[in-house]
């Protein structure tokens, strides 16, 4: 099973594990229950239906509150790693980069679980600007959907994740958004049967600031 956020670092992970010949038995996303929408990326459920099924793979939804206490939040996870479990899932992939802590939370959810914990791109702060060359080089496609504008400028929201983007980013920024610069929505790349809008357009909506972050809303038209 793969940790799936719809953002561009996921569907990287989904490039590797297939290169590595693993099978990926689906994409564990989970939504805010009543907006319909990716936690945090805030990316519509439709887009992400589209997003499995160019993958080739079921989407594993898991429904949110919102607000959403750590305990709910834990609660609904176990119930969803339990049935992943009983299906016979072995692993667990996440597309974490060089967060230690979060590589930890992960680490401590899984435990006891039967299913292992698998870091695929794993890396280092001082790799990552080589890493974001190397997916645009791959063909990832991806747009801006939520920024934190206490780290980069809320401008930049709803911005192609390109390299004219990987200019403005002030120095302090992780190219890739690690720590937790960005968020994006991946709509095309290597790990894609064909890129998700072909016939239809993906038009940038609203951009609005909420709860201290910047997100643009995008849909399929």
């Amino acid at each position: 099973m793969l940790s799936w956020s719809s953002g561009k670092d996921s569907a990287w992970t989904l490039h590797a594990l297939r290169q590595s010949g693993a099978r990926v038995a689906g994409l564990l996303t989970t939504f805010n229950e009543s907006a319909g929408r990716v936690a945090m990326h805030a990316v519509r459920r439709d887009l992400v239906e589209a997003q499995a099924q160019a993958a080739g793979a079921p989407l594993v939804a898991v429904d949110l509150p919102s607000p959403c206490p750590n305990v709910e939040y834990e609660a609904r996870m176990g119930a969803a790693i339990a049935r992943m479990r009983a299906d016979g899932v072995t692993h667990m992939a996440f597309g974490d980069l060089f967060l230690r802590d979060v590589r930890e939370y992960r680490e401590r959810m899984l435990e006891g679980s039967g299913i292992e914990p698998l870091f695929p791109i794993w890396s280092a702060p001082e790799k990552t600007p080589a890493l974001a060359r190397e997916m645009m080089r791959a063909g990832i496609g991806a747009v801006l959907t939520c920024i934190d504008p206490k780290q980069i400028p809320a401008e930049l929201c709803g911005r192609a994740y390109d390299r004219e983007f990987l200019g403005e980013l002030p120095p302090t920024a992780d190219p890739c958004g690690e720590k937790g610069e960005f968020h994006t929505f991946c709509h095309s790349g290597p790990m894609f049967s064909q890129p998700l809008f072909i016939g239809a357009r993906l038009r940038a909506g609203e951009t609005l600031t909420r709860g201290g972050f910047t997100f643009t809303d995008f849909e399929a038209v």
